[in-house]
């Protein structure tokens, strides 16, 4: 199959996996919710916060991979690539290791990272849950290597395929386990042993249908060293990211209990399912833009037309899905968390919600941005603009997580994102990544005005509509999503979007 194929099969199959992923997520969270209580879904979550921490580890190393891939490719230097897969193979077994004795440490001296946070009992559990995510985070960095060597020769129809697999049956398998009382501990088994399937079909693919080669020896003169230069900087963003994301748990959890964990997992849980719809189309575009800087490194005119062309295309194609999602959210949120979703108890999860997808909207339209800085080795400057900002969040949700909880933890997280994406790396993109902000931003706004019509309904639905039923609720949401789509065809797409649309129903009107 052609790359031009395999980059629009896999385009769907992400948008797919996402549609997918997003519904399980909305069915099966409440469910767990339900099956475990608030406050051991709390420690769950507050667990796996932690062990996620430990994937700083990577150091930036599955990026430098890509990086160093294209630039063999574009060399034909089969033998360099084959060199190039055995040292990542070294390097992410002994970054295993490190995970794995730092999280056995873990398991074992849990005060270091909980305090007096949990009771007796839910230090019990959160031991063995610790041990086997542990495990799983330990197997899958050597594991890793093997996915990426898939994503850069974009073999996007097998990676996708078996992401959309595993997405579907994970819960198939873990629901049962919950029903007949086995909880947590069960849950967390299966899905570990089902990860580890997942891990040896990635290997079998790469070693006997690919025919990738992996030389433990002879590596390139300064190879390590140079790629240890290029992934500081987004080992260090790494860090950083772990700080903005898992920290707030962490927080809550050694302050206010598992409870108040509960009710931001859940407002986290709806901001992770918006913001797969951006994350599922721009991972696609990875090493279409690794071939862009490398093709025109000698014609930077060249380079700054293509890439602007393509971070604001997508951009677009980002904004209308994200902006009908996070006026949805606001509109109809709050209802759908405690009347449908979750139930009562969980009210701030919604202001949770709409605390941290607001602001990460513009980081979520320009998420490319961040593969043309790795692209172009300038990831430097936004490794230092986000740990600034995890500063500024660490200080704000110390000391609004004791006072207001759930929601002032994600007040200190909302701050830091408009501070850093809405200014700082809109600067950066124009100055230094040879990307024209302004021509975005222009294409952004115009698109805009398709919002208008659509805030005025969904502001008179709130105050003028008392919905006060499921039917209902799903009648006005369909009603407000057919008036998006409306006024931003008329109003906010431009001829390439609308044909997106047209062109595949004309295909079905014809056959």
């Amino acid at each position: 199959m052609s790359k031009n194929n395999q980059l629009k099969i896999g385009t769907v199959l992400s948008y797919l996996q996402m549609g997918i992923s997003v519904l399980i997520s909305l069915v099966y969270t409440p469910m767990m919710i339900r099956l475990l209580g608030q406050n051991e879904y709390g420690l769950y979550q507050t667990v796996a916060s932690t062990i996620s921490m430990l994937s700083l580890l990577s150091l930036g190393f599955n990026s430098g991979y890509i990086r160093y891939y294209s630039m063999y490719k574009k060399e034909n230097d089969q033998s360099a690539i084959s060199r190039l897969n055995g040292l990542f193979l070294i390097i992410f077994t002994v970054i295993g290791a490190v995970a794995l004795v730092c999280g056995v440490f873990l398991s074992f001296d849990l005060d270091i990272v909980f305090d007096e946070g949990l009771t007796s009992e839910e230090y019990s559990k959160a031991r063995i849950l610790m041990l086997l995510l542990t495990f799983n985070l330990a197997l899958s960095f050597p594991m890793s290597v093997f996915q990426n060597i898939i994503s850069a020769h974009e073999r996007f129809v097998f990676l996708k395929s078996l992401g959309m697999i595993q997405t579907i049956i994970s819960p198939l398998l873990t629901l049962p386990l919950l029903l007949m009382g086995y909880r947590s501990i069960a849950m967390v088994t299966v899905s570990v042993a089902f990860s580890f399937i997942v891990y040896i079909i990635n290997a079998c693919y790469v070693i006997f249908n690919m025919k990738e080669r992996f030389i433990f020896r002879s590596f390139e003169r300064g190879l390590f060293r140079g790629l240890f230069i290029y992934t500081f900087f987004i080992a260090l963003n790494s860090v950083i990211d772990q700080i903005n994301w898992n920290i707030d748990k962490l927080l809550l959890g050694r302050f206010k209990g598992t409870g108040e964990v509960a009710v931001y997992a859940v407002g986290y849980t709806l901001y992770s399912c918006y913001m797969m719809f951006s994350t599922s189309i721009s991972g696609v575009f990875t090493p279409r833009i690794h071939s862009i800087v490398n093709t025109t490194k000698n014609n930077k005119s060249e380079q700054k037309t293509q890439l602007t062309e393509l971070f604001t295309r997508v951009g677009r194609l980002q904004f209308l899905v994200l902006a009908l999602i996070a006026s949805g959210i606001a509109f109809f949120g709050k209802y759908f968390i405690v009347n449908i979703w979750v139930g009562n108890g969980y009210d701030n999860a919604y202001y949770v919600a709409l605390l941290l997808s607001t602001p990460a909207s513009i980081a979520l339209i320009q998420n490319l941005g961040i593969e043309i800085q790795r692209a172009e080795n300038k990831h430097q400057f936004r490794s230092f603009a986000y740990l600034v900002m995890a500063i500024i969040n660490l200080v704000i949700s110390v000391y609004l997580c004791q006072k207001f909880g759930a929601v002032g933890s994600a007040v200190g997280t909302a701050v830091s994102l408009f501070l850093a994406n809405g200014i700082t790396m809109n600067i950066y993109y124009h100055k230094k990544c040879n990307i024209d902000i302004v021509f975005f931003w222009k294409n952004i706004f115009r698109q805009s005005i398709g919002l208008i019509i659509p805030i005025i309904a969904g502001i008179t639905i709130t105050m003028l509509v008392r919905i006060d039923s499921v039917p209902a609720f799903f009648v006005y949401v369909i009603i407000y999503t057919m008036i998006y789509g409306a006024s931003m065809w008329l109003f906010g797409m431009n001829d390439y979007e609308k044909d997106l649309i047209r062109n595949p129903v004309r295909k079905i009107l014809r056959k």
